[in-house]
């Protein structure tokens, strides 16, 4: 009995591994047929967007307040965990009966192929690798269930009277029955979905042009060039963030798990709605009007008190004050309703977009073109407000509305309607939880209100009085400032707060408010210890 026993237990388990390769190979394949497709029919990238679409907004913010720019890697690594164990319980289901297996399998298939349909832009035509992947993935289930010990009845061994008999789908199930048999079938399963995944990645960056085009793509010159520095940006303490933030340092926080792949030969935006004239750009159409190039510090609504999510870049674009003076916005109108070319939508404020403030449509980031995963070829850059708002990247529609008419992705789900960003200090020397040598101890940080400026930061030690730090010279009052000052602390531990003042909106805050739903406030407090 207990030899029975253990070999029931391997059986189901080498059922379940018989389940994880059927779903490597679904997805492997179906990743290959997508390759002669568009990102939209990638399975893997349509069920985790329209994860991202249904998952509730508390989640979100957990996410990214725990991971940081590392959301979408934490995503994909519970994807996979989820898709593992499911397809573990469709390979037990499907060895005990398998026309349970295989309904489930079909089942998964058509949500693949329900996520790929509901992607912006995507046509029936996009469904078909995940029906592909998913007629490869039923016939190898069969195949490795066929072919496991259970499935052949063992004449010269009948079952005793008290033990029940074998299941009915295994004994149907044609095939041989050794362990080897089943181990080579499954090796050759597993070999075939990392085939097919990695012939599929191969094809897509073959076939993808994109990146060297924008690599050898040469911008005009701007009609308003970005005005000269100031000396003395940076704070003279090391460990503070540099003022310039460098490409690939700059935060990242969108709804796009695969970045979109836009070709300027075919890149469109259409401007429309509650407008006297409707009218379409092409890249060349933009490239020949009159841009400008300024410095500009973008934040993130799901910056917590200070945190990372903010950075700062020379960015060259069209204005978006003289796009809409071509539009003539309409009596009435209040809202440009912005969208991407994977379907996220930002509404941002219309009289933001005209009052004289540098909103524009951005094509260059730090004197490049802008990276694919910071919107390339156009992206919306707007002073002084979060990006949920405004930052909209792949842009590719701008419709002027009204918002009593028209929401977008984050205020339908419990976001504010306007999103203008909070003053912030932030303390970046000492770090959370350091260690510094006791005695005269060098700190430093950057503090940001754009399109107010910063005229004051103030530091306070273990709830001591506040002193004025020194600040750092100013660029203009749509980027960030740095800050540096000097504290005597003895050994132990230490608190250190910030906090900044402008001069519209006077002292920063104290009261804290989470990220939700216009951003977070409070001021910074940093532990760190002296020896």
């Amino acid at each position: 009995m207990d030899i029975r026993r253990k070999s029931a237990r391997a059986t189901t388990l080498l059922a379940a591994l018989a389940g994880i390769a059927a779903a490597a190979l679904l997805l492997g394949v179906a990743e290959l047929a997508a390759a002669f497709f568009t990102a939209r029919a990638t399975p893997v990238i349509a069920l985790g967007s329209t994860f991202i679409d249904f998952t509730p907004g508390w989640l979100k913010d957990f996410a990214i307040a725990t991971f940081g720019t590392g959301d979408k890697a934490a995503l994909f690594v519970g994807m996979g965990l989820t898709i593992t164990a499911l397809a573990a319980v469709l390979g037990i289901a499907a060895f005990h009966r398998w026309v349970l297996g295989a309904v489930g399998v079909t089942a998964a298939g058509l949500v693949i192929v329900a996520s790929v349909l509901s992607r912006a832009g995507a046509s029936t035509y996009d469904a078909l690798p995940s029906l592909i992947g998913t007629a490869a993935g039923l016939l190898a289930l069969r195949l490795m269930i066929a072919r496991l010990p259970a499935a052949r009845a063992v004449p010269s061994d009948p079952a005793p009277a008290d033990m029940a008999p074998a299941p009915a789908a295994a004994r149907a199930l044609p095939g041989g029955s050794s362990r080897r048999s089943f181990f080579a079938a499954a090796g050759i399963t597993t070999a075939a979905a990392a085939a097919a995944a990695a012939g599929g990645r191969a094809l897509g960056s073959v076939r993808n042009s994109v990146e060297a085009a924008r690599r050898s793509l040469r911008l005009p010159a701007p009609a308003s060039p970005a005005p000269v520095l100031p000396a003395g940006l940076e704070a003279p303490v090391d460990g503070v963030v540099p003022w310039l933030t460098p490409n690939p340092d700059f935060y990242r926080i969108d709804t796009a798990l695969s970045v979109p792949q836009l070709d300027v030969d075919t890149w469109e935006l259409r401007v429309h709605g509650m407008v006297e004239e409707e009218f379409t750009l092409t890249f060349d159409d933009l490239l020949e009007e009159d841009l400008i190039e300024r410095h500009i510090t973008l934040t993130c609504v799901s910056n917590p008190v200070g945190g990372n999510l903010v950075g700062n870049a020379k960015w060259l674009g069209y204005p978006l004050r003289d796009l809409l003076r071509r539009a003539r916005p309409l009596r009435g109108a209040d809202m440009v309703l912005s969208t991407s070319s994977d379907g996220f939508s930002a509404s941002t404020p219309l009289p933001v977009l005209q009052d004289g403030r540098d909103a524009m449509l951005a094509v260059a980031m730090n004197d490049e073109p802008l990276p694919l995963e910071h919107g390339y070829p156009v992206r919306m850059v707007v002073p002084g407000l979060y990006g949920y708002v405004s930052a909209t990247k792949w842009v590719v529609d701008l419709e002027v509305t009204r918002f009593a008419d028209r929401t977008s992705y984050w205020t339908d789900r419990g976001w504010s309607e306007k999103g203008p960003i909070k003053t912030m200090a932030r303390v970046e020397v000492p770090r959370s939880f350091g260690k510094v040598a006791a005695g005269t101890v060098q700190i430093g940080g950057t503090a940001w209100s754009q399109t107010r400026g910063i005229t004051r930061v103030e530091v306070s030690v273990d709830d001591g009085r506040w002193e004025e730090v020194t600040l750092a010279a100013e660029a203009s009052v749509d980027t960030w400032r740095q800050w540096h000052h000097e504290i005597t602390v003895g050994p132990g531990s230490h608190t250190l707060r910030a906090r900044a003042t402008d001069p519209a909106d006077g002292l920063q805050t104290d009261e804290r408010a989470d990220p939700v739903p216009n951003g977070a406030s409070g001021w910074q407090s940093v532990q760190f210890t002296a020896t």
